[in-house]
């Protein structure tokens, strides 16, 4: 395809109001960033505004919404103002929040959309970075929800929902998105975001959905909307496309492609991200080991296997696998409560599983044989890992 350009605001866009978890009010002031920078929150409500970037690197949590964090600093439903970016071709900005999330607005993205459209988008003189789907890939991340993404010249996206409610029921939606946002404008931008109304109760109760009303969402009783109209017939699955791709946003790249979404959620949305990265890195070749392949040949199994996929692999020479971080790892629970950072000691259990598979290669029915781990020398760790983070071991047999 031919080559995107980087863009980034002309000026700064300016959106306020309430999240809809926190109840609390924050302005976001969107505004230009210099090429190569990517997009980045800046909390300025906190000591430091410290900055957090918009990226899969740094997602904490993807319960009713996407968060993203580093250390301390949370910023919670980004994928509204992210999708609204996103569909400006937007690829550098900074966004300053004064609260710890995303302002809901009427539920939609079109507030965040129309507010980049008026402040206006400017083209930047570097190329931006484009993941090309080059051969079929296909993930159930969820159990429930799946995934594929085909080679297509352009972007569409495909999305299938099915409730058993009778104002939603099964609906399908295909997009075909342009560069310049204008299909996600008329298409997708209105939709708003829906909850029903029994789960309330229960929300509240966690501290969630503080501040959800008819205001900001479309809410479902049993027998239909309690809203005074829909904006679409199928506003559910147009609102869910959107979800997908403010969470794609979070890949820090254009996707060339067709991406079929059936029942997506935010963390099958993420973990989508996750792989098309994967493909990107991989020039689009398989993986040599997915998770399932890695248990047949390491005795280790949950909570002890560390290893989510190997992505490049030389017979008997190199391998080099992945471990994404979540706050759902089980030893954040006791190390530390309040500030998770993964043991060093199961940094090294880790990177040891990596190269142990990269020594089963080397021996006879490896499905038999067990790799002892004996001695280290030079170890130093560089920073913390924490939630969000994504640990590379590139392991090399000298």
């Amino acid at each position: 395809m031919s080559e995107v350009q980087q863009r980034t605001l002309a000026g700064e866009a300016v959106v306020e109001g309430i999240g809809v978890h926190s109840g609390e009010a924050a302005c976001a002031r969107i505004g230009p960033a210099p090429p190569g920078s990517g997009i980045r929150f800046r909390r300025t409500d906190l000591e430091d505004a410290p900055e957090i970037p918009a990226d899969l690197d740094h997602v904490v949590d993807t319960e009713l919404g996407t968060t993203i964090g580093k250390r301390e600093a949370r910023i919670l439903t980004v994928e509204h103002l992210l999708a609204g970016i996103w569909a400006h071709g937007i690829t550098n900005a900074v966004v300053e929040l004064d609260g710890p999330e995303a302002p809901i607005r009427d539920g939609s993205f079109l507030d965040y959309f129309e507010a980049v459209a008026h402040a206006g988008v400017e083209a930047q003189d570097a190329p931006a970075r484009v993941v090309e789907v080059q051969e079929p890939l296909s993930l159930s991340p969820d159990g429930d929800g799946s995934y594929v993404a085909v080679p297509f010249r352009g972007f569409r996206l495909s999305c299938t929902i099915e409730y058993e409610h009778p104002a939603i029921g099964r609906q399908y939606g295909s997009f075909e998105l342009d560069p310049d946002g204008a299909t996600f404008g008329r298409e997708i931008a209105p939709a708003r975001t829906f909850g029903f109304k029994e789960d309330a109760e229960e929300l509240w109760a966690r501290g969630r959905a503080r501040a959800s009303s008819v205001e900001n969402s479309v809410i479902l009783d049993q027998s239909g909307v309690l809203n005074e109209e829909l904006r679409f017939s199928d506003e559910f699955v147009r609102h869910k496309a959107g979800d997908v791709l403010g969470d794609l946003a979070l890949l820090g790249a254009r996707v060339a492609g067709h991406v079929v979404a059936d029942r997506p959620s935010h963390r099958g949305n993420v973990a989508l991200g996750r792989a098309l990265a994967e493909h990107a890195f991989r020039g689009g070749n398989e993986p040599e080991i997915d998770v399932q392949r890695i248990m047949e040949y390491l005795p280790h199994r949950y909570p002890m296997l560390l290893v989510d996929r190997i992505i490049d692999f030389e017979e008997g020479k190199r391998i080099v696998g992945i471990k994404n971080v979540t706050i759902n790892e089980p030893f954040f629970q006791g190390h530390y409560p309040g500030h998770p950072i993964m043991p060093g000691v199961l940094i090294i259990e880790a990177m040891a599983q990596v190269g142990g598979l990269l020594l089963m290669d080397l021996v006879d029915d490896p499905e038999d044989k067990v790799v002892y781990f004996m001695s280290l020398d030079d170890v130093k760790w560089r920073r913390p890992v924490t939630p969000g983070d994504r640990i590379v071991f590139d392991v090399e047999l000298v």
